[in-house]
């Protein structure tokens, strides 16, 4: 997929942008603060929900603005094209696809697809669990699509455990039952479809590993579903009820589960640098970008947010020719334009104090 056109008003410093997108690479330069990152974070909005900066979507809100959109135009590998929009008014968020008013995030998030490498993206490999289970959640959005209905129902029965556990009612078969039966059926399904997830991306992130991280010897990546692996879910959440209502919360499931990325010669997460933990990740992203498009018959967009500033040029040029020759749309941040895309036809915009302009 690749955006046409995307017009952003009321984001942090952009007040009134429309941009025509190139459908290969388009860079964005000019000083810091000039609003490029947040070109960026309009198209990610779209396709995640959210932003990949901290902080909640209200943040976003352009100071002293009363209402925040992002619209696009996109086109699909089938030549379709498609309306997506996203915007707050009056405290509430509303997406909308192709004109209509969706039931919920969701369905913006399944028909936008993007990723993002950027300054904040060795969480993935260094952060607490919830960034990589949203890593995989995503990725299954696209490739499975009765996973969400699952994931919801998932959701839904957990607060109402966990609300029955904080209330200090009795723990009993007739009040937790429903629960756990729903908890556990959904969760099943969950667990099944992100250990296939996994297998099937893992073989696109090794081959990415290799040759951006030849020194760390063979990557391997472990599932944990979140509880222990010969034991039936439901029998274990009878069994931690006790334990759950005295934590106030429920401490199994697929909620608590992650996955391990490890190296022959790096077997602990520990043993990463800095350097090396954003280079596991941004494999981990373009091997998610390579499996989306082997399931889906077209890449994601994909986004490099400061790029000369979070890889020395070796690692630039490797990005580049990872994307060159590909039909992929790439939207690409810098206060100039990153040495590694000098030489790679390009379309150049320069951003300054929320205004921007193309170059020829």
């Amino acid at each position: 997929m690749k955006f046409e056109s995307l017009r952003i008003a009321g984001l942090r410093c952009l007040d009134d942008v429309a941009l025509s997108l190139a459908p290969g690479i388009n860079v964005f330069t000019g000083p810091n603060g000039a609003g490029k990152t947040s070109v960026l974070e309009a198209a990610y909005l779209l396709s995640h929900g959210r932003s990949f900066r901290s902080g909640s979507r209200d943040v976003l809100l352009q100071r002293g603005a009363s209402s925040l959109s992002v619209f696009a135009e996109l086109r699909r590998a089938d030549n379709g094209v498609h309306r997506l929009g996203l915007g707050r008014e009056s405290g509430r968020w509303q997406a909308r696809v192709d004109g209509e008013n969706a039931a919920s995030l969701g369905a913006l998030v399944q028909a936008c697809a993007v990723v993002c490498f950027e300054p904040g993206s060795h969480a993935l490999i260094a952060g607490p669990s919830e960034e990589r289970r949203r890593f995989l959640d995503w990725g299954l959005f696209h490739v499975e699509h009765s996973f969400l209905l699952a994931w919801r129902r998932y959701q839904r029965a957990l607060k109402q455990r966990n609300a029955l556990l904080r209330s200090g009612a009795a723990l009993t078969d007739a009040l937790f039952g429903p629960w756990e039966v729903e908890l556990a059926q959904s969760g099943e399904i969950i667990d099944v479809q992100r250990k296939a997830y996994v297998a099937a991306l893992t073989p696109h992130i090794q081959q990415l590993a290799e040759t951006t991280l030849p020194e760390l010897g063979v990557m391997t990546i472990r599932y944990k579903r979140g509880w222990d692996d010969d034991v039936d879910l439901a029998e274990m959440l009878v069994d931690r009820r006790q334990r759950d209502a005295g934590r106030g919360h429920t401490t199994i499931g697929p909620h608590r589960s992650d996955f391990v990325v490890s190296f022959e010669h790096a077997p602990l997460r520990e043993h990463l640098s800095r350097g090396q933990e954003k280079l596991c990740a941004l494999a981990c992203l373009l091997g998610q970008a390579s499996q989306h498009a082997e399931a889906r018959g077209e890449w994601p967009v994909v986004c490099l947010d400061d790029l000369a500033s979070e890889l020395d040029r070796t690692h630039q040029e490797w990005v580049v020719s990872q994307l060159l020759d590909r039909d992929i749309q790439v939207l690409v941040t810098g206060t100039e334009i990153p040495h590694a895309f000098l030489n790679a036809p390009k379309t150049v915009f320069h951003v300054e104090q929320g205004r921007i302009a193309g170059l020829l």
